[in-house]
């Protein structure tokens, strides 16, 4: 099914930003269990900190400003690490782009509790334990590696699950 701006190829996704906070010693991430609204099409899943791009912001200030929001607290060092194309990853099948930062610094003490959650720090060579979304296990390595070229990758879905991955650097 085409969605609206879809015909003919085109490709008018809904952007967003994905943001994995690391601790001060660099060993743990920062993430939010949404567990708190059972409308959430992420429910039961550990996830990054970000949201949808506002019409007035660049993707840098939507990371911060979600940032704020979701954590309370401000970012001072971060950088972009990739982008990925997920089409049809939305509940009615919408398209996303999703710009990932991972933000090394911070002013401020995160909140543990946000609308979507329980936000916790947890190690990153744990990560694999965690119920998350399925194909954030593929791109997740990319996020955290010293490489310090960006990826970008394309990861569609269909029916709540990647069918391919693939990135370039």
């Amino acid at each position: 099914m085409e969605q609206p701006g879809q015909e003919r190829g085109m490709y008018t996704p809904i952007v967003g930003t994905l943001g994995y906070i690391l601790s001060p010693d660099a060993e743990k991430v920062l993430l939010v269990h949404r567990n708190a609204r059972e409308d959430d099409q992420h429910l039961g899943k550990y996830n990054g900190l970000g949201g949808k791009m506002q019409a007035d912001e660049d993707v840098h200030s939507c990371m911060v400003r979600e940032i704020r929001e979701e954590a309370g607290i401000v970012c001072r060092d971060m950088r972009l690490r990739g982008t990925i194309s997920w089409p049809g990853f939305g509940p009615d099948g919408e398209h996303w782009l999703g710009f990932i930062f991972l933000i090394t610094s911070f002013d401020g003490v995160p909140r543990k509790y946000n609308e979507e959650g329980e936000l916790a720090w947890h190690r990153l060579d744990r990560l694999g334990e965690l119920p998350m979304w399925e194909g954030d296990r593929y791109f997740l390595p990319l996020v955290f590696d010293k490489d310090p070229l960006t990826f970008h990758g394309y990861m569609p879905y269909e029916k709540g699950r990647p069918v391919s991955w693939r990135y370039f650097r």
